[in-house]
């Protein structure tokens, strides 16, 4: 089959998850013989931040360690029919414009002969329903929406069963432990500080829990203005810019553990999407020790795949835990990488997504090529 899937981009990774999650999705679709095809605009805001801050050499990374793909860069005055004349399946991501998510729509109510789905990954449809409500969807033969309270959201809207809960997951092609154990120290948190909307929990939970235990902090990230830059130097804390994410399996394997800090919305209102940067982690075989997160969903074991920490106190707890006991450390990345394996890599959410197109009749050999 041939897939095209429209992204904001599948090149940056700078302040754009999803990325991570699409070229291990794309990856995994090519390896099995399907053809896959990514389409970004021109001026995109992730791409253009990262060239503007590090240049081409920001691109390394990811043309080194994802030679199979590639994306055709759009303007508003391209081919679209040409662009979906053969395609198979067309996924849209919900990070792109209005008038290219009603024209393709449009294309498959004048008779595109393609299976066309809603990508959804963010939380707009509850901080920001006007976002997502201004699309067009009436074209589209389903959403996929990357949690079950997001799913609801969507069924709310009279999309019923055309809503499919699709869930982020690890490329474990890239993230892995590594062949050889190094020797580790400290924590490492990878994440971008954004618009303060998680700054108390980020100092609550982080900053000074780690202070206090006396475990050295490593912070990769961007979005970090100069507010958020005096707060970590206050917390001794040492900050190292951006990461290409391709590259964070590396640095997770020089820390003893890790930490995840949800945004207030994956926590409050979208209770149950662990986003990326868990099925990451964990896929990587380091420890990790999370902030209140509630998985209504079971896609984890909490206090067994990872630790979680109801207040700070118990944070402190946990680090220490963690510092002091090998045991523990050992057991945390075993069981938080069999969820992987056993559940939440790539290659299981292309499995799920084929199972999806077949309900829309869209068929595919049952054995393809590895």
């Amino acid at each position: 089959m041939k897939f095209v899937y429209f992204t904001h981009s599948l090149a940056s990774c700078w302040n754009h998850g999803n990325a991570h999650f699409l070229r291990g999705v794309l990856r995994e679709l090519a390896h099995r013989g399907h053809a896959v095809l990514a389409y970004e605009p021109q001026g995109a805001w992730s791409l253009e931040n990262l060239l503007s801050d590090h240049g081409e050499a920001g691109l390394d990374a990811y043309r080194s360690l994802y030679p199979e793909l590639s994306s055709t860069v759009f303007d508003p005055d391209f081919d679209l029919d040409e662009a979906l004349a053969d395609a198979d399946v067309v996924i849209v991501h919900e990070w792109n414009d209005p008038w290219l998510v009603d024209a393709i729509g449009e294309v498959r109510r004048r008779g595109g002969r393609f299976t066309l789905l809603f990508h959804d990954t963010h939380h707009r449809a509850v901080s920001d329903p006007n976002a997502i409500r201004q699309f067009d969807l009436s074209g589209y033969d389903g959403v996929l929406a990357f949690g079950e309270t997001l799913a609801e959201v969507y069924r709310r809207w009279g999309w019923g069963e055309r809503v499919h809960v699709w869930h982020e997951a690890a490329d474990t092609r890239i993230f892995h432990p590594p062949a050889q154990e190094p020797e580790r120290k400290g924590l490492v948190w990878i994440g971008n500080w954004g618009d303060g909307e998680r700054s108390a929990e980020l100092e609550n939970f982080l900053l000074r829990p780690a202070q206090t235990v006396g475990l050295p902090l490593d912070i990769y990230g961007v979005r970090y203005p100069e507010d958020a830059l005096r707060t970590l130097a206050r917390y001794r804390v040492t900050y190292r810019g951006w990461l290409p994410n391709a590259h964070a399996p590396e640095v997770f394997a020089r820390h003893v553990a890790t930490v995840h800090v949800p945004r207030r919305f994956y926590v409050d209102i979208l209770p149950g999407i662990p986003t990326i940067r868990v099925f990451e982690a964990l896929a990587c075989g380091i420890p990790l020790i999370s902030a209140p997160w509630s998985d209504s969903e079971g896609l984890f074991n909490p206090g067994v795949d990872f630790l979680v920490a109801q207040d700070e106190t118990q944070m402190e707890c946990h680090m220490k835990a963690v510092r002091d006991d090998p045991d523990l450390r050992r057991s945390l990345a075993e069981n938080g990488l069999g969820a992987i394996r056993n559940r939440h890599s790539c290659a299981h959410r292309v499995d799920q997504l084929l199972a999806i197109l077949s309900s829309y009749g869209v068929s595919t050999p049952t054995e393809m090529p590895a």
